[in-house]
């Protein structure tokens, strides 16, 4: 019985090499294990079991010998030998040819040889996560994750591997000679037009906006200013701006989510572009000011997210701020922003609040957000999110998308909230609604959401337990009290790309993910479909703007009508082959609606 199941089984072979990346995996059929003639039942009942295993790398990278108490056979054929021997990649092709001609005919140098290539490489393998790391076992995780997952991470992402100087001193030009740009690395245009390509599959409403729209021109004589993320998604967006008359010149928003590439071939086509992944904040507001550009250009429509290049614009160019047709916003931040301007009176333009458009607050900030939480985690940490315990700051579309996400996969999901309807909308879909300070020491990752400011404080900090992951989904860096872990006793060390650990005198350390930034477009990609809806609403928002005949509105802040919200949803049901049921005449008599719409009042949020 014995022999059938060892004759019917397979033996895989997994080595984990020092640098924790490679997995090298060697099926040996039936066939070989019938030549292990001493591989009796004794042994195989006498494995080493998990108590046994080899010990973690010592710090020089020498790892120490398995236990030979077991009792089991050293006997192992030549071809399983020299496969183990191959599989151990951490050796040289120096060491390995060397090994191979030189191989241990007796039974000690077998069994010397097989101390050495049956070993297991694996870091930290007795460690309990929430104990607190003696100084040894802070050298191993610095080594295991700075060299070994940072390693991984540029193998996947080129971007992340390039040199960290700013281009602002390199003078570039494209194809055609136009140097009115500053990008990364303009070689990269092919590949970043590819990633264009990609994303306008998924961007339905837009192509079908430079198709119905483009011989008209729309926007023609507008001179658009744009400060936005630059992702392949917006690439298209630019383009359709560009495709229905619009001159551009654009700046990213955030210092991490510019993708080069996509930049790059932004600026091969022609458009002013001033962006690339690592600004500094000096590199921030001199993109900003490279793309106002106020001594040649005279800009008359902004598209703004988060309200940066709108704020640079008033308080440095009030001139050029007053004679601007409108400006589009579409974050919280940005909003916040535009109506403390409107209230105090210096608004000297009508604004449109893409943000809290019923599209936008029911598609971009939920469903986005609700593939993107866990994208960006898994691309930055690695973690599992089984039986982790989560607090998730703010119950708004942005926290119920996270929220529902993290519970799909089964983590243990908090909620804290100042707002008692979401918070009754929390308890009611299952979550249990606290305040921080009373999980804080408890949770494994945080996450903020609020677009508030110090929503986690340096005292929340402090409590949290070795290895908690903290991260934002706000626009705004300001939710996480930054400022408080610049201290002279704390120590940063950057493990990966956009991955911070803040390490305590104790040795107690937390993960900070993108500096505190927008965690998915800082360290993860996006859904092309769902930024399309958000796109084309932005879209139709500078065209109804810049159209609007003279006093159509006046110098405030306006909703989009449901009217433009359905359009921008029927653009999109193609995607999906739905029929919308029409109603009779009756009916909508009886609803008191138009039987095309709207269906709901501009009042529905």
């Amino acid at each position: 019985m014995r022999a059938g199941y060892v004759s019917a089984a397979t033996t895989v072979w997994c080595h984990i090499s020092c640098a924790g990346i490679e997995i090298t995996s060697f099926l040996v059929a039936s066939r070989i294990m019938a030549e292990e003639k001493s591989q009796t039942a004794a042994s195989w009942d006498n494995n080493p079991q998990p108590d046994e295993y080899p010990e973690p790398h010592k710090e020089d990278g020498e790892a120490q010998a398995p236990d030979t108490k077991t009792g089991q056979s050293e006997n192992y054929s030549p071809k399983l030998l020299k496969m183990l021997k191959a599989a151990e990649s951490r050796w040289t092709p120096q060491d390995r040819d060397r090994d191979e001609e030189e191989a241990p005919e007796s039974e000690a140098g077998v069994a010397e040889a097989r101390k050495t290539d049956m070993q297991i490489q694996l870091t930290e393998q007795k460690q309990e996560f929430n104990k607190r790391p003696t100084k040894t076992v802070r050298r191993s995780l610095s080594r295991s994750i700075s060299q070994t997952s940072a390693d991984s991470f540029s193998s996947a992402f080129s971007e992340s591997s390039e040199d960290e100087s700013s281009p602002r001193d390199k003078r570039q030009q494209n194809s055609k000679g136009f140097s009115d740009f500053c990008v990364k690395n303009i070689t990269q245009a092919a590949f970043g037009r590819r990633e264009i390509e990609i994303a306008e599959q998924e961007m339905p409403a837009l192509m079908f906006l430079r198709k119905r729209a483009g011989g008209e021109k729309p926007l023609a004589g507008a001179k658009m200013l744009g400060c936005t993320h630059i992702t392949a998604q917006t690439a298209v967006l630019i383009e359709t701006l560009s495709a229905l008359g619009a001159q551009c010149r654009w700046a990213a928003c955030n210092i991490f989510s510019t993708h080069n590439a996509v930049a790059a071939a932004l600026a091969e086509r022609g458009i002013s572009i001033f962006a690339w992944k690592g600004e500094s904040e000096d590199d921030f507001w001199w993109c900003i000011d490279q793309c106002i550009s106020a001594q040649t250009w005279q800009p008359n429509m902004i598209l703004d997210d988060g309200g940066d290049l709108t704020h640079r614009i008033y308080k440095n160019h009030l001139r050029l701020f007053k004679k601007l047709k409108g400006i589009v916003e579409e974050s919280v931040t940005g909003i916040y922003r535009l109506y403390q301007l409107s209230k105090a009176g210096k608004l000297c333009v009508p604004a449109i609040n893409v943000n809290e458009s019923v599209i936008k607050q029911k598609f971009d900030n939920l469903y986005y957000c609700k593939e993107s939480i866990l994208d960006g985690l898994k691309r930055t940490t690695d973690v599992m999110f089984g039986g982790k315990q989560t607090v998730v700051c703010g119950y708004g579309e942005v926290g119920k998308g996270c929220c529902a996400a993290l519970k799909a996969l089964g983590a243990i999901v908090y909620v804290t909230e100042v707002d008692p309807i979401c918070a009754l909308q929390a308890c009611m879909d299952g979550f249990r609604v606290i305040k921080l300070a009373e999980v804080v020491r408890l949770v494994d990752i945080v996450i903020t959401c609020t677009g508030n400011k110090n929503v986690v404080s340096r005292e929340h900090l402090d409590r949290m337990k070795n290895g908690c992951i903290i991260c934002n989904m706000g626009h705004s860096s300001t939710e996480i009290d930054l400022a408080s872990l610049q201290t002279a006793e704390l120590r940063w060390e950057r493990v990966r790309p956009q991955v911070d650990h803040v390490i305590w005198p104790d040795g107690k350390r937390i993960a900070l993910l993108a500096e505190g930034r927008l965690l998915n477009l800082s360290c993860s990609t996006v859904p092309s479909l769902v930024l399309s809806i958000t796109a084309t609403t932005q879209v139709l928002g500078l065209i109804e703007l810049y159209s609007a005949p003279e006093g159509r509105y006046k110098q405030d802040v306006y909703l989009l009508p449901k009217k433009m919200d359905e359009f921008v949803a029927n653009l999109h049901l193609p995607t999906f082959d739905a029929h919308l049921t029409e109603l009779s005449d009756e009916q909508a008599k009886y609803l008191g609606i138009g039987k095309h719409g709207p269906f709901k009042p501009n009042y529905y949020r």
